[in-house]
């Protein structure tokens, strides 16, 4: 059975004073048996004392990016050896801020993917349409070449390392959200879509994330969807009682 997962990305935020109180915060007020897998993305300078400082919670921690290459002279980045070696097995990939700041492409993607899961690693995959992408109602499209060309080239065993994460990339930051019926939707989609690549069994055990503004007013909703198995939370995962509020709402 999948599993219902609540992730936080804290992208560029938080310095090591702010993330120790975030994790005060949420360590204070977790629940012993969440309703939810707990997983927590601070940036790369923190990423040790948060796995540190959750070690002996529900909660886990999480990189928010990583390098394809084993090492070398790549100034700036982070390998998965480097990551495993202060606890962190998981790791976002794809990102809509990566792929649009960064210039991500697919094809490069495949790699890290590739990279991660030599390394053992879990990967939370993103993708996602732009609004022009949706008006054009090529939205479904873009998602089908996303998942192909970054995924589908794995052997199905990887699978068990895969969290698929949907970002409406209109809906992020922007105070939009997709409705409910267009989340639900669009995970249907996604799901048969890995079903007629891999078959039905390892479509219905994987995990997909809703990532587009997920706030405690609408996560109940959203989640209530029967192809909806969580979120991957931006703005609302740097207050821990939001957050927390987020993964009581399955």
């Amino acid at each position: 059975m999948r599993k219902n997962i609540v992730a936080g990305n804290w992208k560029m935020n938080n310095d090591l004073a702010q993330t120790q109180e975030l994790i005060a915060d949420l360590k204070k007020q977790v629940s012993a048996d969440p309703a939810a897998t707990i997983i927590v993305a601070p940036t790369y300078t923190n990423l040790y004392p948060a796995f540190k400082a959750l070690k002996d919670t529900p909660i886990s921690v999480a990189a928010q990016n990583m390098h394809q290459n084993a090492n070398g002279a790549f100034t700036g980045e982070i390998s998965a050896a480097m990551l495993k070696s202060v606890g962190v097995e998981t790791v976002i990939l794809g990102h809509s801020e990566r792929r649009a700041y960064f210039k991500e492409s697919n094809e490069l993607l495949a790699e890290k993917v590739n990279t991660a899961l030599e390394n053992d690693m879990t990967v939370i995959f993103c993708f996602g349409e732009e609004l022009e992408d949706r008006k054009a109602d090529k939205h479904f499209d873009l998602v089908q070449s996303q998942l192909k060309e970054s995924l589908y080239h794995l052997s199905k065993e990887s699978w068990k390392n895969i969290i698929l994460a949907y970002e409406p990339v209109w809906a992020i930051g922007t105070g939009e959200t997709a409705s409910p019926e267009q989340a639900q939707e669009m995970h249907a989609f996604i799901r048969k879509s890995v079903a007629d690549a891999y078959g039905s069994e390892i479509a219905e055990e994987v995990s997909i994330l809703y990532g587009g503004s997920c706030k405690p007013g609408n996560a109940k909703e959203i989640f209530a969807n029967k192809d909806v198995d969580g979120g991957l939370i931006g703005g609302a995962s740097l207050k821990a009682e939001d957050f927390l509020a987020i993964v009581n709402s399955f």
